[in-house]
């Protein structure tokens, strides 16, 4: 196959990924009638099966005594796994909440508080243009606190569990799915403990039936929506520059953000519209700078 080839595969898996990323909303909302903990213990399940039938299919047990070979790694990957999991958390409440537009708010920032964790922590040094960037993300979340009278908590826990989660990721030298694979066994026994308690009469109603097939076939395949974004995402970041995937992950919160004005009505008047236009020129000015960077490389 040649690279040229590779690179357009590799950019089709990208943006497949972020796309299914960002309508996420529409899938999590056909679960509405199932509470958000077990929605969230039951993508939990299905990921960790699937990952791990996946991997040991390629790899047997390898992949898992590489990581276990490392105990800074297993613990980094552990700690990862609470953030990712509050991540997931927070995200599918808030969705099935009405807050799909304040998520996509969380995932427009993140990408400039990454920039900021790899200055505060790894030391890195922002250019000018970075630092103007941050500044006026900041300025916009400020704004939106004070139209509102609070902070916009549901984006700042979002982009904060993902950044660090993030951070923690890129300390870990480790095949980015089998990584995943070993944070979804962490959770795995919380996760299924949590749903054995709940279906012995505390709620549940997966193994009666109840819930209808529909939506038990949708919270079965939330292991294989879960999963197959990451392993399109692993896919074409092997293939593209990092600066293109940088651009690409806008897709994901512009989508969420459509889907939430449009498909859910969420109010958004002028006062919200201040604040989201602040942090969509700093990402603007950030992916441009990026882009003249690299170019010039």
């Amino acid at each position: 196959m040649s690279s040229d080839e590779q690179s357009r595969k590799g950019l089709l898996a990208a943006a497949l990924a972020f796309v299914i990323w960002g309508l996420f909303p529409l899938y999590w909302h056909l679960l509405k009638a199932v509470p958000s903990d077990q929605i969230i213990a039951h993508r939990i399940v299905w990921s960790a099966v699937l990952l791990c039938v996946l991997l040991c299919a390629r790899q047997g047990l390898q992949w898992l005594r590489t990581i276990l070979a490392s105990p800074r790694t297993f613990w980094l990957l552990g700690s990862a796994s609470l953030l990712i999991g509050a991540n997931w958390s927070l995200y599918i409440w808030a969705v099935n909440a009405g807050h799909v537009v304040e998520t996509s708010l969380g995932y427009f920032i993140n990408p400039l508080l990454s920039v900021l964790l790899g200055v505060l922590v790894l030391g890195e040094r922002l250019r000018l243009w970075q630092w103007l960037a941050v500044g006026i993300a900041a300025l916009g979340v400020i704004w939106l606190t004070w139209q509102a009278g609070r902070a916009p908590w549901i984006a700042i826990g979002l982009s904060a569990t993902f950044g660090v989660y993030g951070l923690l990721r890129k300390l870990v030298k480790v095949e980015p799915v089998a990584g995943i694979g070993l944070e979804s066994l962490f959770l795995l026994l919380p996760a299924l403990g949590w749903l054995l308690w709940v279906e012995a009469g505390h709620g549940g109603a997966f193994f009666s039936g109840s819930w209808g097939p529909g939506v038990m076939s949708l919270l079965v395949l939330a292991g294989a929506v879960s999963a197959v974004p990451l392993i399109a995402f692993t896919y074409g970041v092997q293939r593209v520059p990092l600066s293109t995937v940088g651009l690409l992950q806008y897709i994901g919160p512009t989508l969420q953000f459509l889907t939430g004005v449009l498909f859910f009505r969420e109010p958004f008047g002028p006062d919200r519209l201040v604040g989201f236009a602040c942090i969509w020129a700093a990402l603007l000015i950030f992916a441009a700078d990026g882009w003249r960077v690299s170019r010039r490389r």
